[in-house]
């Protein structure tokens, strides 16, 4: 084939200023993204931007307490119905003392206070400025007599009256009151039992019966919880008895009363069903400041 001369010329002028102009210009790459993982190679984070606050991160509401007495930290699972029944107090309770807007929103981790609060101040400032303990009428002891050794003149005075005045007791405010621990439980149903008490496995009496049987209170209390909020009881019944004494009647067929409502020993709570369970029975259990405990330990002998 014939080719011009003109035309070759013309073509190796044109690769020649191809080549020159490859050589004066650099070519660059596009920026790639690294959507790989933390071990992938890439160039670190850039600083933080002169002015820009980082805020640290927030911790769980009462984390200061964790490990304290009185506090319980939530497990997964947890709800404030069982934790009331595990710290031995009305769910209300706890819920007014953490300031709960809403009782069903706890979170893993919160320290929960589940024992009263003490009272704002125990100490009163005199019109002297002096600060003095109050103390109940039982507290006081009277003014020694002229005979009495001089001992009693080492016991701390009152700055206003020079009344001698003994010191504050040192009871903790959690301590039962005398007597809470002689509760006389009745039994809360007629059936034979089924089941008897075991921590690990069983933390109360199962007790057999009849749909609709009676479930009645083992003493006097106050109503809880009445409700089929706690996994595993059915529809539950919690009365707390005193500071120290909670029980808890499970699986009934309806519950006949409410919170907050006060009942005697003997009167009728429940009809026994099987919520919750494979036959029907009462699951009832007794709490001593929250920890379940042998009821043979508290019922009579039958």
């Amino acid at each position: 084939m014939f080719v011009s001369r003109g035309l070759v010329a013309g073509f190796t002028v044109a690769l020649a200023g191809l080549a020159l102009t490859g050589c004066g210009t650099r070519l660059n790459k596009a920026p790639v993204e690294d959507r790989g993982t933390s071990t992938s190679t890439s160039a670190p984070a850039p600083a933080a931007q002169p002015g820009v606050v980082v805020a640290p991160i927030k911790p769980l509401p009462g984390a200061e307490n964790a490990g304290k007495p009185g506090y319980y930290t939530v497990k997964p699972g947890d709800t404030l119905i069982r934790i009331g029944l595990e710290s031995g107090q009305s769910w209300k309770d706890v819920a007014r003392w953490n300031n709960l807007e809403n009782p069903n929103l706890i979170e893993v981790g919160q320290v929960l206070r589940v024992v009263p609060p003490a009272p704002a101040s125990q100490a009163v400032a005199s019109d002297t400025g002096v600060v003095t303990r109050p103390v109940t009428s039982s507290a006081v002891t009277p003014a020694a007599p002229a005979s009495a050794p001089a001992s009693a003149a080492s016991a701390p005075k009152s700055p206003a009256s020079g009344a001698v005045v003994a010191p504050a007791p040192a009871t903790p405010a959690t301590a039962p009151a005398a007597g809470e621990d002689e509760m006389a439980f009745i039994w809360p149903a007629s059936g034979s039992l089924l089941a008897g008490f075991d921590e690990a496995r069983n933390k109360g009496y199962d007790i057999s019966g009849k749909a609709g049987d009676p479930v009645l209170a083992a003493a006097d209390g106050r109503v809880v919880y009445a409700g089929a909020g706690l996994r595993g009881y059915g529809n539950l019944v919690i009365l707390k008895h005193n500071n120290t004494f909670l029980t808890a009647y499970a699986h009934n067929q309806t519950l006949l009363v409410k919170e907050d409502q006060s009942v005697r020993k003997g009167q009728k709570i429940a009809e026994m069903g099987n919520t919750d369970a494979d036959r029907v029975k009462l699951h009832f259990e007794i709490r001593r400041q929250g920890k379940p405990v042998d009821p043979s330990r508290y019922l009579p002998s039958r």
